[in-house]
């Protein structure tokens, strides 16, 4: 069987979506699964704020020399001057400018490290309680004037509808490599917001990351159901200088505006997913997504590193 798609199904699905109605569900799964200790990469105060917000802001991880190793990296992927794998590269809509490019520890040497430091890895794996790999790599770019909105969602939605992703047991990190502020479309989440399950609306089209990867319209919930969580938890932007470390639950309700601003905005994602909770079969898609964007098999359990990227 390919996807979940029958009601007997479905009653063993923690977390079923693309439904015909919208509900909301509670979580059943940890949201810091390690109990806290002296020698842990996180205070005891920053785990607790992650299981009450469901995201964690830190500031002055990485070194200016670090960053601008990052922020050179990163320009040379989006430019052109690195082979990238064919389909790793997604354009804006409507626009030949890159959006995205996926894989990164597979094409740079640089961001290889990078997910493997123990600032990243490290701390990944404490909040999973599990030996930590990367499920999901990226690059985002919104260009100065002409960078599009990225629409409110739950990671966990898709990664399990249409990935396999079984339950909540993955984080994200995400690294601003340029300043983000209120006007040049930083990344928005809904503090508190992990602690429920949005199930959606609709089935799953075939081939349907084609279209999403653009612009997300299938697994996104209903205005009713993004008021109710903001009127609820209310609404924070992941603002900070570049080298600026931001840490999420797989299921914190996130979206983030477009860049009609001069200043493009460009931030690192790395998608640590435990060992555990390695990928089954989509549970509501006709078939899995490339491994572009979820890494299928037996996963390898990072070496995490110590050490300076620069």
């Amino acid at each position: 069987m390919t996807a979940i798609s029958e009601e007997q199904d479905r009653s063993r699905d923690p977390y079923p979506s693309r439904l015909p109605e919208e509900r909301f569900l509670p979580r059943k799964d940890k949201i810091v699964w390690s109990q806290w200790r002296p020698d842990a990469p996180l205070t005891a105060q920053q785990a607790d704020r992650f299981d009450r917000d469901g995201f964690l802001i830190l500031n002055d991880v990485f070194s200016a020399a670090e960053v601008e190793a990052l922020k050179a990296e990163s320009a040379a992927l989006r430019g052109g001057e690195r082979p990238l794998m064919e389909g790793s590269v997604i354009t804006e809509p409507g626009s030949d400018e890159v959006r995205t490019v996926f894989k990164l520890p597979e094409q740079s040497p640089l961001f290889d490290r990078l997910a493997r430091d123990r600032r990243l890895a490290g701390i990944a794996s404490f909040l999973l309680g599990d030996d930590v790999y990367v499920h999901q790599s990226r690059l985002n770019y919104k260009p100065g004037f002409t960078g599009k909105e990225f629409y409110w969602h739950s990671d966990f939605e898709t990664w399990h509808a249409e990935d396999g992703m079984p339950r909540m047991r993955a984080v994200s990190a995400s690294l601003l490599l340029t300043d983000n502020d209120a006007l040049n479309g930083p990344l928005m989440l809904m503090p508190g917001s992990h602690k429920h399950f949005v199930a959606c609306v609709g089935a799953t089209p075939q081939d349907n990351h084609k279209s999403s990867l653009k612009k997300q319209e299938v697994g996104v919930p209903s205005h009713a159901a993004l008021a109710r969580l903001a009127e609820a938890h209310g609404i924070t932007a992941a603002t900070g200088k570049a080298g600026t470390l931001v840490f999420f639950d797989c299921n914190t309700m996130h979206g983030s505006n477009g860049n009609i601003t001069p200043f493009s905005r460009s931030n690192a994602f790395f998608v640590f997913n435990a060992v555990s909770n390695r990928l089954e079969e989509p549970f509501a898609a006709p078939k899995a997504r490339p491994d572009f964007l979820a890494e299928r098999g037996k996963p390898a359990a990072i070496e995490i590193a110590n050490g300076k990227l620069a």
